[in-house]
């Protein structure tokens, strides 16, 4: 399908007045790099709130709430880093997405060959630990 040129000038048209008028809002600073920068950790920061939230809600399905926060809350440092590592792998890369959904598939493949009684016990095991560190980091 071939698109006729009058719809392609339009579309350049309109692109180039959008353009246009994006370079003309002015964000907090003069300097572009540093407005890049604000943005960068403004949309962090959401994604990390939006990302708690979402845990808590689906701990919320099997714990209280003052547990399933305290699980949240009681993630480890080397959780946090390896977690964000692999969604980063799995993101940049047909290689990296094939190697952690690899990952995750062999996890699961082993947790079901331990049998749900075993592999529920271990998980509520995990959870226990990671809620009582909140609980150890809270008393510092």
């Amino acid at each position: 399908m071939r698109v006729r040129p009058t719809v392609r000038s339009a579309a350049r048209k309109a692109s180039a007045k959008t353009r246009g008028a994006l370079a003309k809002v002015p964000g907090p600073s003069n300097n572009p790099a540093t407005n890049l920068l604000i943005m960068d950790v403004a949309m962090r920061g959401a994604s990390m709130i939006f990302g708690r939230t979402i845990e808590k809600a689906l701990l919320r399905t099997r714990y209280q709430r003052e547990k399933a926060a305290d699980i949240v809350k009681g993630r480890g440092f080397v959780h946090s880093i390896a977690a964000t590592s692999a969604a980063r792998m799995a993101t940049r890369s047909v290689p990296g997405f094939l190697l952690v959904t690899g990952g995750l598939f062999a996890k699961a493949v082993v947790d079901r060959s331990l049998g749900r009684r075993e592999s529920v016990r271990r998980g509520e095991k995990a959870l226990a630990k990671r809620a009582a560190n909140a609980d150890d980091s809270a008393d510092e």
